[in-house]
Parts: C-alpha cells; structure tokens; sequence
C-alpha cells in the first residue's frame, strides 16, 4: 500500500517512516480484496500549551470505493499512537466490510 505520510511539529525519521508502513502493510489483509485509493497518514506532536507534557497524534484518512475511513489517535508517546491508529483501524475495516456485505444480502433478497 502507497502511502503519502506527513509530520507536523516533528522530524520525519526514517524510523517513524518504516514503523508506519511497517503497521499499515499489516491492516492490507483485513481489506482482502478492497482496492485502497488513497492512504494519508499525519503523524504530529501537539503544540506546547498543554499542562500534559509533550501529546502526540496520529490520523489515518483511507479512502476506498466510495468511503472514507479515518482514524486519530492521540498519546504520550508516538509509536503507542501509531498503534493505536492501527488498532482502531482494523476494527472499522471490519465493520466498513460487514456494512458492505449486509448491503450484498439485502439486494440479493429483493
């Protein structure tokens, strides 16, 4: 999966880079046979201000036929935001293909 990866407040490592193709190429087997469009993935470290310390983000924009599928994700650390994103993604891969599936049942019913 190509994907177009953006970093705002930080530095784009290569080791930010690898670990996040590294997380997107292992969602491509919950799509199975779903062609992806468009991957955008922001990776940001949220502005000073915040009484928290230093807040990291993470947001996935997939967009598939007819559908965009997006997830943000904010954490203390980077790679737990990264992963959350993945996590969370998978869980709206599968309900984006179970809502597919019932429209397949729902026209071969009629």
């Amino acid at each position: 999966m190509k994907i177009r990866l953006k970093a705002t407040n930080l530095e784009l490592t290569e080791a930010i880079k690898n670990y996040v193709q590294e997380k997107m190429d292992s969602t491509e087997k919950y799509l199975g046979g779903i062609p992806v469009i468009n991957c955008d993935f922001e990776v940001a470290k949220m502005l000073p201000g915040q009484h928290k310390g230093e807040v990291f983000r993470a947001e996935v924009n997939l967009q598939v036929s007819r559908e965009l599928l997006r997830v943000e994700k904010s954490e203390k650390d980077l790679y737990k935001a990264i992963d959350k994103v993945k996590d969370h993604l998978e869980l709206v891969i599968k309900k984006y293909k179970e809502k597919l599936q019932d429209k397949k049942r729902q026209g071969s019913e009629e």
